[in-house]
Protein backbone atom coordinates (compact mmCIF):
# COMPACT_ATOMS: atom_id res chain seq x y z
CA UNK A 1 0.00 0.00 0.00
CA UNK A 2 1.43 3.45 -0.90
CA UNK A 3 2.80 5.34 2.12
CA UNK A 4 0.55 8.33 1.48
CA UNK A 5 -2.53 6.10 1.53
CA UNK A 6 -1.29 4.42 4.72
CA UNK A 7 -0.82 7.83 6.33
CA UNK A 8 -4.30 9.00 5.25
CA UNK A 9 -5.94 5.88 6.66
CA UNK A 10 -3.95 6.20 9.89
CA UNK A 11 -4.92 9.85 10.16
CA UNK A 12 -8.61 9.04 9.66
CA UNK A 13 -8.47 6.28 12.27
CA UNK A 14 -6.76 8.58 14.74
CA UNK A 15 -9.33 11.30 14.07
CA UNK A 16 -12.12 8.78 14.69
CA UNK A 17 -10.32 7.65 17.83
CA UNK A 18 -9.95 11.20 19.10
CA UNK A 19 -13.56 11.91 18.20
CA UNK A 20 -14.77 8.87 20.13
CA UNK A 21 -12.60 9.85 23.08
CA UNK A 22 -14.02 13.37 23.15
CA UNK A 23 -17.50 11.95 23.75
CA UNK A 24 -16.38 9.94 26.76
CA UNK A 25 -13.39 11.78 28.23
CA UNK A 26 -13.13 15.46 29.04
CA UNK A 27 -9.99 16.91 27.44
CA UNK A 28 -7.71 18.89 29.71
CA UNK A 29 -4.61 21.02 29.42
CA UNK A 30 -1.28 19.40 30.21
CA UNK A 31 1.51 21.15 32.06
CA UNK A 32 4.65 22.27 30.29
CA UNK A 33 8.03 20.65 30.79
CA UNK A 34 9.11 23.67 32.85
CA UNK A 35 6.28 23.08 35.32
CA UNK A 36 6.83 19.33 35.43
CA UNK A 37 10.48 19.95 36.34
CA UNK A 38 9.59 22.07 39.38
CA UNK A 39 9.76 20.64 42.92
CA UNK A 40 6.57 18.69 43.72
CA UNK A 41 5.35 21.23 46.26
CA UNK A 42 5.39 24.07 43.71
CA UNK A 43 3.52 22.39 40.87
CA UNK A 44 -0.02 22.61 42.34
CA UNK A 45 0.48 26.29 43.21
CA UNK A 46 1.71 27.14 39.69
CA UNK A 47 -1.26 25.34 38.15
CA UNK A 48 -3.67 27.11 40.52
CA UNK A 49 -2.33 30.57 39.68
CA UNK A 50 -2.26 29.78 35.96
CA UNK A 51 -5.88 28.65 36.10
CA UNK A 52 -6.84 31.82 37.93
CA UNK A 53 -5.51 34.09 35.19
CA UNK A 54 -5.70 31.94 32.05
CA UNK A 55 -8.71 29.77 32.81
CA UNK A 56 -9.19 26.07 32.28
CA UNK A 57 -10.33 23.87 29.42
CA UNK A 58 -13.89 24.04 30.73
CA UNK A 59 -13.74 27.81 31.16
CA UNK A 60 -11.09 29.23 28.80
CA UNK A 61 -9.94 32.81 29.35
CA UNK A 62 -8.21 35.15 26.93
CA UNK A 63 -5.58 36.72 29.17
CA UNK A 64 -5.16 39.87 27.09
CA UNK A 65 -8.78 40.62 26.45
CA UNK A 66 -9.87 44.22 26.03
CA UNK A 67 -13.46 43.15 26.44
CA UNK A 68 -14.08 42.53 22.75
CA UNK A 69 -13.95 38.73 23.02
CA UNK A 70 -16.90 37.18 24.86
CA UNK A 71 -17.00 33.83 26.63
CA UNK A 72 -19.33 32.58 23.88
CA UNK A 73 -16.77 33.59 21.25
CA UNK A 74 -14.04 31.64 23.04
CA UNK A 75 -16.25 28.56 23.40
CA UNK A 76 -17.05 28.73 19.67
CA UNK A 77 -13.33 29.00 18.95
CA UNK A 78 -12.65 26.06 21.24
CA UNK A 79 -15.27 23.95 19.44
CA UNK A 80 -13.72 24.76 16.05
CA UNK A 81 -10.24 24.06 17.41
CA UNK A 82 -11.25 20.70 18.90
CA UNK A 83 -12.79 19.69 15.58
CA UNK A 84 -10.18 21.07 13.16
CA UNK A 85 -6.88 21.67 14.93
CA UNK A 86 -6.42 19.47 17.99
CA UNK A 87 -5.26 16.39 16.05
CA UNK A 88 -2.05 18.25 15.13
CA UNK A 89 -1.65 21.09 17.64
CA UNK A 90 -2.84 19.24 20.77
CA UNK A 91 -5.36 20.23 23.43
CA UNK A 92 -2.90 22.63 25.10
CA UNK A 93 -1.60 24.08 21.82
CA UNK A 94 1.77 22.41 22.43
CA UNK A 95 2.05 21.05 18.87
CA UNK A 96 1.86 17.54 20.21
CA UNK A 97 -1.43 16.23 18.89
CA UNK A 98 -1.98 12.51 18.16
CA UNK A 99 -0.62 12.74 14.59
CA UNK A 100 2.11 15.35 15.18
CA UNK A 101 5.03 12.94 15.36
CA UNK A 102 4.46 11.80 11.77
CA UNK A 103 4.57 15.31 10.33
CA UNK A 104 7.30 17.40 8.75
CA UNK A 105 7.54 20.13 9.72
CA UNK A 106 6.04 19.63 13.15
CA UNK A 107 2.82 21.53 13.99
CA UNK A 108 3.39 24.83 15.76
CA UNK A 109 3.74 24.88 19.55
CA UNK A 110 1.87 28.08 20.39
CA UNK A 111 3.03 28.27 24.00
CA UNK A 112 6.25 30.17 23.30
CA UNK A 113 4.28 32.94 21.59
CA UNK A 114 6.55 32.61 18.54
CA UNK A 115 5.04 32.52 15.07
CA UNK A 116 7.12 32.06 11.94
CA UNK A 117 5.23 33.97 9.30
CA UNK A 118 4.38 37.44 10.48
CA UNK A 119 4.22 40.90 8.97
CA UNK A 120 6.19 42.25 11.93
CA UNK A 121 9.97 42.49 12.49
CA UNK A 122 12.07 39.52 13.58
CA UNK A 123 11.49 38.67 17.22
CA UNK A 124 8.11 40.43 17.34
CA UNK A 125 4.73 38.96 18.06
CA UNK A 126 2.34 38.59 15.13
CA UNK A 127 -0.62 40.86 14.53
CA UNK A 128 -4.08 39.39 14.39
CA UNK A 129 -4.29 39.61 10.59
CA UNK A 130 -1.19 37.36 10.36
CA UNK A 131 -3.02 34.57 12.17
CA UNK A 132 -6.21 35.11 10.18
CA UNK A 133 -4.18 34.81 6.97
CA UNK A 134 -2.46 31.60 8.09
CA UNK A 135 -5.72 29.93 9.13
CA UNK A 136 -7.44 31.05 5.93
CA UNK A 137 -4.68 30.20 3.46
CA UNK A 138 -2.84 27.42 5.26
CA UNK A 139 0.93 27.02 4.85
CA UNK A 140 2.08 25.62 1.53
CA UNK A 141 4.42 22.65 1.65
CA UNK A 142 3.32 21.67 5.15
CA UNK A 143 0.44 19.73 6.72
CA UNK A 144 -1.31 22.99 7.63
CA UNK A 145 -4.34 23.14 5.30
CA UNK A 146 -6.40 26.09 4.19
CA UNK A 147 -9.61 26.70 6.14
CA UNK A 148 -10.99 29.30 3.77
CA UNK A 149 -14.23 27.33 3.46
CA UNK A 150 -15.02 28.00 7.13
CA UNK A 151 -17.44 30.84 7.88
CA UNK A 152 -15.55 34.05 8.73
CA UNK A 153 -16.99 34.04 12.27
CA UNK A 154 -15.47 30.60 12.91
CA UNK A 155 -12.06 31.71 11.64
CA UNK A 156 -12.21 34.77 13.90
CA UNK A 157 -13.26 32.62 16.86
CA UNK A 158 -10.58 29.96 16.41
CA UNK A 159 -7.91 32.67 16.19
CA UNK A 160 -9.17 34.08 19.49
CA UNK A 161 -8.91 30.61 21.02
CA UNK A 162 -5.41 30.06 19.61
CA UNK A 163 -4.41 33.40 21.16
CA UNK A 164 -5.90 32.23 24.48
CA UNK A 165 -3.75 29.07 24.32
CA UNK A 166 -0.73 31.14 23.32
CA UNK A 167 -1.05 33.63 26.18
CA UNK A 168 -1.71 30.79 28.60
CA UNK A 169 1.50 29.08 27.53
CA UNK A 170 3.51 32.28 27.75
CA UNK A 171 2.21 33.00 31.25
CA UNK A 172 2.80 29.41 32.31
CA UNK A 173 6.45 29.74 31.37
CA UNK A 174 6.78 33.06 33.20
CA UNK A 175 5.24 31.67 36.39
CA UNK A 176 7.34 28.51 36.23
CA UNK A 177 10.57 30.47 35.84
CA UNK A 178 9.64 32.79 38.71
CA UNK A 179 8.66 29.87 40.94
CA UNK A 180 11.90 28.09 40.17
CA UNK A 181 13.94 31.19 41.02
CA UNK A 182 11.94 32.40 44.05
CA UNK A 183 11.10 28.91 45.31
CA UNK A 184 7.52 30.10 45.64
CA UNK A 185 4.78 31.58 43.49
CA UNK A 186 4.85 35.32 44.13
CA UNK A 187 1.47 36.71 43.05
CA UNK A 188 2.73 40.28 43.24
CA UNK A 189 5.47 39.53 40.68
CA UNK A 190 3.00 37.75 38.42
CA UNK A 191 0.57 40.67 38.49
CA UNK A 192 3.06 43.54 38.38
CA UNK A 193 5.76 42.12 36.13
CA UNK A 194 4.88 38.96 34.19
CA UNK A 195 1.45 39.89 32.87
CA UNK A 196 2.33 43.55 32.05
CA UNK A 197 5.48 42.36 30.22
CA UNK A 198 3.48 40.00 28.01
CA UNK A 199 0.91 42.71 27.32
CA UNK A 200 3.59 45.17 26.26
CA UNK A 201 5.12 42.70 23.81
CA UNK A 202 1.79 42.05 22.11
CA UNK A 203 0.76 45.71 22.11
CA UNK A 204 4.11 46.71 20.61
CA UNK A 205 3.58 44.34 17.68
CA UNK A 206 0.26 45.99 16.80
CA UNK A 207 2.01 49.06 15.39
CA UNK A 208 5.14 47.49 13.96
CA UNK A 209 4.18 45.93 10.64
CA UNK A 210 7.05 46.04 8.15
CA UNK A 211 6.49 48.68 5.49
CA UNK A 212 8.73 48.48 2.38
CA UNK A 213 11.56 50.99 2.34
CA UNK A 214 10.73 51.90 -1.27
CA UNK A 215 7.71 51.43 -3.54
CA UNK A 216 7.36 48.09 -5.27
CA UNK A 217 8.55 48.38 -8.89
CA UNK A 218 7.20 46.57 -11.92
CA UNK A 219 9.61 43.63 -12.04
CA UNK A 220 11.78 43.29 -15.15
CA UNK A 221 14.64 41.02 -16.17
CA UNK A 222 17.01 43.69 -14.83
CA UNK A 223 15.52 43.32 -11.34
CA UNK A 224 15.94 39.54 -11.57
CA UNK A 225 19.56 39.82 -12.72
CA UNK A 226 20.47 42.27 -9.94
CA UNK A 227 18.61 40.08 -7.45
CA UNK A 228 20.61 37.04 -8.50
CA UNK A 229 23.84 38.95 -8.01
CA UNK A 230 22.74 39.99 -4.51
CA UNK A 231 21.57 36.44 -3.76
CA UNK A 232 25.04 35.09 -4.55
CA UNK A 233 27.03 37.82 -2.78
CA UNK A 234 24.96 38.92 0.26
CA UNK A 235 24.71 35.62 2.13
CA UNK A 236 21.52 34.00 0.76
CA UNK A 237 23.30 31.24 -1.17
CA UNK A 238 25.16 30.18 1.97
CA UNK A 239 21.99 28.42 3.17
CA UNK A 240 19.85 28.13 0.04
CA UNK A 241 22.69 27.13 -2.30
CA UNK A 242 23.73 28.93 -5.46
CA UNK A 243 20.82 27.42 -7.39
CA UNK A 244 18.31 28.04 -4.56
CA UNK A 245 17.63 24.33 -4.03
CA UNK A 246 18.98 24.22 -0.50
CA UNK A 247 21.39 21.40 -1.29
CA UNK A 248 23.96 22.69 1.19
CA UNK A 249 26.00 20.55 3.58
CA UNK A 250 24.15 21.81 6.69
CA UNK A 251 20.77 21.16 5.09
CA UNK A 252 21.72 17.71 3.91
CA UNK A 253 23.20 16.76 7.27
CA UNK A 254 20.29 18.12 9.33
CA UNK A 255 22.55 20.41 11.34
CA UNK A 256 20.08 23.31 11.61
CA UNK A 257 17.57 23.53 14.46
CA UNK A 258 14.71 25.86 15.36
CA UNK A 259 13.91 27.23 18.82
CA UNK A 260 11.44 24.40 19.40
CA UNK A 261 14.40 22.02 19.26
CA UNK A 262 13.38 20.44 15.98
CA UNK A 263 15.70 19.88 13.06
CA UNK A 264 14.94 22.32 10.27
CA UNK A 265 16.43 23.36 6.93
CA UNK A 266 16.62 26.29 4.56
CA UNK A 267 13.91 26.14 1.92
CA UNK A 268 14.27 24.74 -1.57
CA UNK A 269 13.22 27.91 -3.37
CA UNK A 270 12.72 26.03 -6.63
CA UNK A 271 9.95 23.95 -5.06
CA UNK A 272 7.29 26.49 -6.00
CA UNK A 273 5.89 26.62 -2.46
CA UNK A 274 6.97 29.54 -0.31
CA UNK A 275 5.52 28.85 3.11
CA UNK A 276 5.32 32.49 4.12
CA UNK A 277 3.22 33.41 1.07
CA UNK A 278 3.65 33.92 -2.65
CA UNK A 279 2.85 37.65 -2.88
CA UNK A 280 5.77 40.03 -3.47
CA UNK A 281 5.09 41.70 -0.10
CA UNK A 282 5.24 38.30 1.62
CA UNK A 283 8.66 37.55 0.10
CA UNK A 284 9.87 41.09 0.87
CA UNK A 285 8.93 40.70 4.53
CA UNK A 286 10.63 37.29 4.80
CA UNK A 287 13.85 38.81 3.43
CA UNK A 288 13.50 41.94 5.56
CA UNK A 289 12.59 40.25 8.86
CA UNK A 290 13.75 36.67 8.51
CA UNK A 291 11.63 33.87 9.99
CA UNK A 292 11.00 33.81 13.73
CA UNK A 293 12.36 30.84 15.58
CA UNK A 294 14.51 29.60 12.68
CA UNK A 295 18.09 30.24 11.47
CA UNK A 296 16.72 32.50 8.68
CA UNK A 297 17.98 36.01 9.59
CA UNK A 298 16.53 39.36 8.56
CA UNK A 299 18.33 41.50 5.98
CA UNK A 300 16.39 44.73 6.45
CA UNK A 301 19.17 46.56 8.27
CA UNK A 302 21.81 45.29 5.84
CA UNK A 303 20.01 46.96 2.93
CA UNK A 304 19.01 50.25 4.54
CA UNK A 305 21.39 52.14 2.27
CA UNK A 306 20.28 50.28 -0.84
CA UNK A 307 16.53 49.67 -0.39
CA UNK A 308 16.04 48.82 -4.06
CA UNK A 309 18.07 45.62 -3.47
CA UNK A 310 15.23 44.30 -1.32
CA UNK A 311 12.90 44.37 -4.34
CA UNK A 312 15.63 42.95 -6.60
CA UNK A 313 15.96 39.97 -4.26
CA UNK A 314 12.19 39.64 -4.10
CA UNK A 315 12.02 39.54 -7.90
CA UNK A 316 14.76 36.91 -8.05
CA UNK A 317 13.22 34.65 -5.39
CA UNK A 318 9.84 34.77 -7.14
CA UNK A 319 11.58 34.04 -10.45
CA UNK A 320 13.34 30.99 -8.99
CA UNK A 321 10.18 29.82 -7.21
CA UNK A 322 8.14 29.95 -10.41
CA UNK A 323 10.88 28.49 -12.63
CA UNK A 324 9.45 24.96 -12.70
CA UNK A 325 6.09 26.36 -13.78
CA UNK A 326 7.90 28.09 -16.63
CA UNK A 327 9.32 24.78 -17.83
CA UNK A 328 12.76 24.94 -16.24
CA UNK A 329 14.07 21.56 -15.11
CA UNK A 330 16.24 21.37 -12.02
CA UNK A 331 18.67 18.60 -11.22
CA UNK A 332 17.14 15.91 -9.03
CA UNK A 333 18.27 15.94 -5.44
CA UNK A 334 17.48 14.09 -2.26
CA UNK A 335 13.81 13.88 -1.51
CA UNK A 336 12.16 16.08 1.08
CA UNK A 337 12.88 16.10 3.95
CA UNK A 338 16.59 15.87 3.29
CA UNK A 339 17.32 15.15 6.93
CA UNK A 340 18.77 11.71 7.56
CA UNK A 341 16.59 9.53 9.77
CA UNK A 342 18.16 9.20 13.19
CA UNK A 343 16.78 8.32 16.57
CA UNK A 344 16.34 12.03 17.30
CA UNK A 345 14.62 12.97 14.04
CA UNK A 346 12.50 9.86 14.18
CA UNK A 347 11.06 11.18 17.44
CA UNK A 348 10.66 14.80 16.35
CA UNK A 349 10.72 14.96 12.60
CA UNK A 350 11.21 18.57 11.52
Amino acid sequence: MPSTLKFSLSFMLLCCFVGCQSRTEQPDFVSSEEVENLPPELKPEVRKVLREYAGSFEQPVLLMNDGAVSKAQLKLGQAVYQKRCVQCHGVSGDGNGPVASSMYPRPRDYRKGVYKFTSTPYGSKPVRSDLIRTVTNGVRGTSMPSFKMLPPEEIEAVVDYVLALTHRGELELQIAVLADFEEEVDLELVEEESIPLLKRLWERAAGSQVVPMSPQPVFTQEHIDRGREAFLTKGCSKCHGEDGRGQTPDNLAGNLKDIWGNVTRAADLTGGMLRGGQRPIDVYRRIFSGINGTPMPGFGNAFKQEPETMWDLTAYVLHVTNSRRMGVSHLPGQGSPYIPVTEETDDATD
